[in-house]
């Protein structure tokens, strides 16, 4: 990936700034914005933090932490990290004590092996192969304490296909017994020989999906081809990260299923590539990934001291949790919320993740705007696009993204996608602008319109970024240009450059590509938050974009007496456009939109507010409950949530699945009819 923090869009033409200020405070700081506003005295206390802010930079929460000691389910069975460990269980010692190994195990542990593999091939046992998967897993962490990794390896790689022989070998059909928790047992001896397996090969070799390696180890050699299985290409990964070498530290919850397999963090490379594609993807972008080794038919024969071979492979979990092993479907080990977390907790996103700047300095982050995404393109899911409000960033989504991808009906029909843009400029303006990084990204993965998902899309938008939706969806008429000038834009006279931009942010269409728009705590009819004292507040600290004031500034002073107001080209921000008196307000309420959109609204109302709530009337402390509440729409859901975390409630993060549910019913419900077959009448 190039270094630019530029995602694409289509023109570097802007729209204009004209009105008059935001909504949603950052997540990271859901306190200093939203209380402090209708008390004078407290304005003073509110600059000193503004300043302190401003000059010391936001503070990110930390999303990982890293463990003292790996996660690893046999650690207390086999006593890994005990001072006399390790150690094997009691049910593996009353083993080889039934079949009279105990004290050749004690004594020469080499001999003891080779005993067991000759019992095994004479009469299978599961019992015996889940013993000798142990012991060699315990020989295999006793030569790596001693530094031998070569003879660990060759221990690991026994305890692997051993413990894959008592999961799938036709020999133990008849005995093996699922209900055993031996069972589980053997799974994880699976899981961890081969995570401690990939640990060394990764210490040694820098592992590539569609290469082969052949192991050597003091006695023993194993032949690995490994394989990829996702949309992602084999050379784009960088390294490989282990899930059980971290904590979660932020993410309220964490996504994994059980099975066979090792969680791995796939870490992006940065592209060297020119694909104009690569700009949607972030630098130090990490995936969720599964390593599986599927062990070949011949394995049995390197008992015998022949050479195994068998398959490495990646999954992409997104795609599949399950992957079918001996005629059976076997569910992988899994951990979504990790990788995430890996990538949130990355340098390159906490450079790019500037909340405050994107408030304070619109002109600056600028560079950063645009739509990104986290998982590779899928022309076959269907796009949700989430849009942050004031003060804020993609950052304030992760929970509800972490959430939603857990769902399998969610994450196999649905992509998303999180548009990042300067929330310090007026709303309309952000509406602009993503019209135009919408047409971008439709160009770059689909400039031939063939992708029938994009044409689904949701757009979810919390705060003021519900306003940033809802324009998208909206015919303008003349209705917006009349807010400006009551004469026809064709008499404007200027650059052709500077009427582009105004007449551009003032007339448009409706996407044809959305579908549904949820909109959460969004002031529909302005916030009383943005008051007198806020607004006086935003323009001392916030910079207006300098490119939309000079060209306000060009065309007032080349068109006299042909706007209402010149200050509603030249000194908006974000604060202005959000007060209930702006008349743009009006117009959305009544503006028309395609019939073929859906509207759903989320609304907050605080039972019990803080002493220094922004207001004493209904709603969720920013936005009033008769700005937030519409009439247009499918359904609106109350849930009791402050503004700053409304859209991290398990309430909304479930309406909104329930949405992208309905849709889906909606669009396969559409598919069935329209592929119904004609019929053909007898009668003549």
């Amino acid at each position: 990936m190039t270094q630019s923090l530029s995602p694409g869009r289509e023109s570097d033409r802007e729209p204009i700034s004209m009105g008059n200020g935001g909504c949603s405070a950052p997540s990271t700081i859901p306190t200093a914005w939203e209380k402090v506003f209708q008390k004078p005295v407290l304005l003073a206390v509110f600059a000193g933090i503004f300043a302190i802010t401003t000059s010391a930079g936001c503070t990110s929460p930390r999303y990982l932490s890293n463990r003292s000691v790996r996660e690893n389910p046999l650690n207390r069975t086999l006593k890994l990290v005990g001072v006399k460990g390790p150690q094997v269980s009691q049910r593996t010692w009353n083993t080889l004590t039934r079949f009279g190994l105990d004290n050749q195990y004690s004594s020469d542990h080499h001999k003891c092996f080779t005993q067991i593999r000759q019992t095994i091939n004479s009469n299978p046992d599961p019992e015996l192969v889940y013993a000798l998967s142990e012991l060699s897993y315990v020989e295999g962490k006793k030569s790596e304490r001693t530094g031998d990794l070569l003879n660990a390896l060759s221990h690991y790689g026994v305890a692997l296909t051993n413990s894959y022989d008592y999961l799938f070998s036709e020999d133990l059909n008849m005995t093996r017994n699922a209900f055993d928790p031996q069972f589980r047992a053997a799974s994880d001896l699976y899981n961890e020989s081969l995570e401690d397996t990939l640990r060394i090969l990764c210490s040694e070799h820098h592992i590539e999906p569609g290469r082969t390696y052949t192991i050597k180890t003091p006695d023993r050699e194993f032949i690995v081809r490994t394989e990829m299985h996702g949309k992602w290409k084999p050379e784009e990964f960088d390294r490989y990260e282990f899930v059980s070498d971290y904590d979660i530290e932020t993410l309220h919850n964490r996504h994994t299923t059980y099975g066979l397999g090792v969680p791995l963090i796939a870490v992006r490379k940065s592209a060297l590539n020119k694909d104009p594609r690569e700009r949607f993807y972030p630098d130090g972008l990490s995936y969720a990934v599964s390593a599986m080794m599927r062990c070949a038919p011949n394995h049995k024969q390197g008992r015998a001291g022949e050479s195994p071979t068998c398959v490495l492979e990646f999954f992409d979990p997104l795609q599949a949790n399950q992957v079918e092993i001996a005629n059976q479907w076997v569910p992988l080990e899994t951990d979504l919320t990790t990788p995430l977390a890996f990538f949130l907790d990355s340098p390159e996103f906490r450079k790019r993740n500037q909340a405050t700047e994107g408030l304070l300095d619109p002109d600056e982050s600028q560079q950063r705007r645009g739509i990104y995404m986290l998982e590779p393109y899928d022309p076959d899911r269907i796009p949700v696009l989430m849009v942050h409000g004031l003060w804020s960033s993609p950052l304030t989504w992760m929970d509800m993204f972490n959430d939603l991808r857990s769902f399998p009906e969610i994450r196999e029909r649905y992509q998303f996608w999180f548009y990042l843009y300067p929330s310090g400029q007026p709303f309309w303006i952000s509406a602009a602008q993503l019209r135009s990084d919408l047409l971008a990204t439709r160009n770059a993965f689909d400039a031939g319109h063939r992708d029938r998902a994009i044409d689904q899309m949701v757009l979810v938008g919390h705060s003021m970024g519900g306003l940033v939706s809802r324009l998208q969806t909206m015919e303008s008429g003349d209705d917006f240009w009349k807010i400006v000038s009551d004469k026809p834009a064709e008499k404007l006279r200027g650059a052709d450059q500077d009427r582009v931009k105004l007449v551009s942010t003032l007339y448009f269409k409706p996407n044809q590509s959305i579908r549904r728009v949820i909109t959460i705590g969004t002031p529909h009819r302005g916030s009383d938050f943005a008051n007198d004292y806020t607004r006086w507040l935003a323009r001392k600290f916030i910079k207006l974009p300098q490119l939309f004031v000079s060209t306000g500034k060009r065309l007032a002073r080349e068109n006299p007496n042909f706007f209402r107001d010149t200050k509603l080209l030249t000194t908006a921000n974000a604060i202005d456009s959000l007060a209930p008196k702006s008349p743009i307000f009006p117009v959305m309420l009544r503006a028309k939109h395609s019939p073929d959109i859906k509207f759903h609204n989320i609304v907050g109302v605080v039972d019990k507010r803080g002493i220094f709530s922004a207001s004493t009337r209904r709603g969720d402390g920013i936005v009033e409950f008769e700005s937030a509440h519409m009439d247009d729409v499918e359904s609106e859901l109350i849930v009791d949530s402050e503004h700053t975390t409304m859209h991290m409630t398990g309430k909304a993060i479930f309406e909104v699945r329930r949405v992208l549910l309905e849709h889906l019913q909606q669009i396969d419900s559409e598919d069935r009819v329209a592929i119904r077959p004609i019929q053909i009448s007898d009668q003549h």
